[in-house]
């Protein structure tokens, strides 16, 4: 499928996409957010894909929503444009393959957003992530969501409330990211842990994140019931019996995918 402002990479059971508009920081017009909502998809539903990647082209991962698309919108007109750059969160928290994001130079407002709807991210030395939409009179009410799920109350508010950079380590320490790396690392420790859950049962960690997400805005009790559910279904699985038999064997197991 071709795509206008979306790099489509495979490589070792993992799809990498690239946002593609460099010139402009890789901020979210209305066909990048098109673009990305796709790609997502189409990886998700390839058999030969277990993992997705996103990243940034140029000097920056994303730096938000192209304001130049802002004005003279009516109220419903609006309602699906924000609509529009926000639906890559809900994706992604649908989608049962993991998705890392590999993030660089500059993550802001729907950049940010996006780290924090991604399953694990890892960033470069240097990169400086901000809710930054307060700064022009707006809020990053839709990044808001999956940042108030990655960090405490109070982190979270300051971002959104201050609208300043944070630098990568302290979204580390705040858990925003995973892993901090040098930049000319960047790639090298993305596709690591890409390969690293390619190597894992595709439908354990399918299911896995399946249940993750599903449990997560439950009751205790519910949450509980739903995840042993899920986990009863997984066990009888041909993965489950192969992995552990392999356990037992001391060998390499051979995943199936079913």
């Amino acid at each position: 499928m071709p795509y206008e402002f979306i790099l489509m990479e495979r490589k070792d059971r993992v799809g990498i996409i690239t946002l593609n508009r460099p010139e402009q920081y890789n901020t979210f017009n209305s066909a990048l957010a098109q673009d990305l909502c796709k790609a997502l998809l189409e990886l998700e539903t390839d058999g030969s894909i277990r993992v997705v990647v996103i990243k940034g082209a140029g000097k920056a991962f994303c730096t938000g929503i192209d304001v130049s698309e802002f004005k003279g919108k009516t109220l419903q007109e609006y309602r699906e444009w924000v609509g529009l750059m926000e639906r890559m969160i809900h994706i992604i928290a649908y989608m049962k393959k993991p998705v890392i994001a590999s993030a660089h130079g500059y993550a802001v407002a729907n950049g940010a957003g996006l780290i924090a709807a991604c399953d694990l991210a890892v960033v470069a030395e240097g990169t400086r992530i901000g809710a930054t939409a307060i700064n022009v009179g707006l809020f990053c009410m839709g990044p808001a969501v999956p940042l108030a799920r990655s960090l405490g109350r109070k982190r979270c508010l300051e971002m959104l409330m201050t609208g300043d950079l944070i630098e990568a380590v302290d979204a580390e320490k705040w858990g925003l990211v995973n892993k901090v790396v040098p930049a000319d690392r960047l790639e090298e420790e993305t596709m690591a842990l890409a390969k690293k859950l390619a190597e894992k049962s595709p439908v354990a960690l399918q299911m896995g994140k399946e249940a993750f997400y599903g449990m997560s805005d439950m009751e205790y009790g519910k949450a509980l019931a739903y995840s042993n559910e899920l986990f009863a279904a997984l066990s009888v699985t041909e993965d489950a019996k192969e992995g552990v038999d392999a356990f037992l064997h001391k060998r390499k197991p051979e995943w199936k995918g079913k």
